[in-house]
């Protein structure tokens, strides 16, 4: 059956249309949705692909994707293989209108890489990093529609200064975290960017995409990490089963440890709506109070 959606995916991709001016933006993500909603405003439709709470690395598309992405005036995706196999269905659509793969306007060198030419997708774990993406993706949407050129640079100019006081809110609350503290632990490897902007620890049972398997000897790695360093508390993740940090907590019980799930983290996608989580700024909010709440042992107001 997901073979049969990929043939009528790219059959649909492969009928050309010219997209009227009342077209929208089609953009994959929850958070991307966010940044080009916080933009564009009224001036053009938006639609994303993905809802609250779906994991962008095992998202199956589906034939109407297809055609909202065949009608789109233009098309973000974030890149940097988050989207997993749909990437290649994005790339041969970037032959025939525009797609911006928004995490690679960013300079190389400021990305973590994992592998030969491979980079880990998550950078919006880093406030400084994604007010960087946003400031370039409104950059290279002014050029793609310079008729809203001013005012979209002019919104993402404004919304860049509050993300700069979101990161020195982040940095002040996890000072009340023990510097001995300071390891994040989740399902998987999503939290590396906030870890290296913050100045935290982050081990994870699997890697940064949610396609690659785990063992026992990962459940084993991470429990031995937990009862050395003392962490009371690991977290599960919005778009992962929580069972899978259940075999952790096992582990470091069946050692003589003890350590709790302090709560669920938004990992990969943005909460839905009347969670706190359903914008990028109250996500890392949300993230931030369950962090501390978990490892300094109180809660954020």
């Amino acid at each position: 059956m997901r073979g049969c959606v990929w043939v009528v995916l790219f059959g649909v991709l492969g009928c050309a249309r010219v997209p009227g001016d009342g077209e929208p933006l089609v953009v994959t993500t929850t958070l991307l949705a966010d940044a080009v909603r916080t933009i564009v405003q009224e001036d053009m439709p938006v639609e994303v692909l993905m809802g609250p709470g779906v994991d962008p690395h095992l998202y199956k598309p589906t034939a109407q994707d297809g055609e909202r992405l065949q009608r789109a005036r233009a098309v973000i995706a974030h890149g940097l293989r988050l989207e997993g196999k749909m990437e290649t269905v994005l790339r041969s659509l970037a032959r025939q209108k525009p797609v911006i793969f928004a995490a690679e306007l960013l300079p190389r060198e400021s990305l973590r890489q994992v592998g030969p030419e491979q980079y880990d997708p998550h950078v919006w774990f880093d406030v400084r990093l994604w007010r960087e993406l946003v400031l370039r993706l409104a950059d290279t949407l002014a050029a793609l529609f310079p008729q809203w050129g001013t005012q979209w640079r002019e919104r993402a100019r404004q919304y860049a200064q509050e993300l700069t006081h979101v990161d020195q809110w982040i940095r002040q609350q996890l000072q009340r975290i023990p510097a001995q503290r300071r390891v994040l632990v989740t399902i998987h490897d999503a939290f590396a960017y906030f870890g290296r902007a913050y100045g935290m620890e982050t081990v994870a049972l699997q890697g940064v995409s949610t396609v690659a398997e785990f063992g026992l000897h990962d459940v084993v790695r991470v429990a031995e990490l937990i009862e050395r360093r003392q962490v009371p508390a690991v977290f599960v993740e919005s778009t992962l089963p929580a069972r899978l940090m259940d075999n952790v907590v096992q582990m470091v019980r069946l050692r003589g440890g003890s350590v709790r799930i302090a709560g669920e983290l938004f990992s990969d996608a943005l909460g839905a709506p009347g969670s706190g989580a359903e914008t990028y700024v109250g996500m890392m909010q949300s993230n931030v109070r369950r962090i501390v709440g978990g490892l300094a042992g109180d809660s954020l107001p």
